[in-house]
């Protein structure tokens, strides 16, 4: 049976994917401006693996290092549990558009890792073979996102770094759909994503789990 915490990633995914196009589906389109014209398709999927596998290895870092701790402290793993509700909601406003509730945390990723990272990017250009593109997919997938941060949360509360890598796997997996049809020159789930009200119920759903989240962490800590 899947484990309800994969299903919950996948479902934070494809509910968040609309931030994802707005944030990674430029560079989805250009993928396709430097690549083989033929194989369009099979671009973006190497594309997205490649930004899967990353989501999966940061996914077994923080799980790897966060279980470790959890294990040696009750308290510790309450926190954890408590930050996962926390972020849940500030995704929740950040995809509602009604506050700037994760740029610092994108703001932060930039600075510590993404500023670094992103000069690897002139050794993968141009795009002209499907591992060049799995490699792009595998860079652009540290790009910072408030999205993919919260649901490092989620695999921080990971028991194993496997675990971990999983959550993370079953988030990239949900923001498929959205981006594979970016990907192809796709712009009506753009929209669909993207229109104010439909921001707003997606975004109500995941601040009503992460409430949901936080009165289970409230439980354990009173228990």
């Amino acid at each position: 049976m899947i484990d309800p915490l994969f299903v919950s990633a996948f479902i934070m995914g494809l509910i968040g994917s609309g931030h994802c196009i707005a944030m990674c589906g430029g560079i989805a389109s250009s993928l396709q401006l430097a690549t083989d014209k033929t194989r369009p398709l099979q671009y973006s999927i190497a594309y997205n693996i490649g930004r899967a596998g990353s989501y999966m290895l940061a996914g077994a870092l923080v799980a790897g290092i966060s279980s470790h701790f959890a294990t040696q402290s009750h308290w510790f793993a309450l926190i954890l549990a408590f930050l996962s509700g926390l972020f849940m909601i500030l995704v929740g406003l950040y995809i509602m558009r009604l506050g700037a509730s994760l740029q610092w945390l994108e703001s932060l990723g930039k600075t510590l890792v993404w500023q670094h990272l992103v000069k690897l990017n002139r050794f993968i250009m141009p795009i002209n073979s499907l591992p060049k593109a799995m490699a792009y997919g595998a860079l652009w997938g540290w790009l910072p996102c408030g999205l993919v941060y919260s649901a490092l949360t989620w695999a921080m509360t990971s028991n194993t770094a496997l675990d971990g890598a999983l959550v993370m796997l079953f988030f990239a997996l949900g923001t498929f759909p959205a981006m594979l049809s970016i990907g192809m020159g796709a712009q009506v789930l753009h929209k669909v994503l993207n229109h104010p009200w439909a921001r707003i119920a997606l975004g109500s759903v995941l601040i009503w789990y992460g409430i949901y989240l936080l009165i289970i962490a409230t439980d354990k800590m009173l228990h």
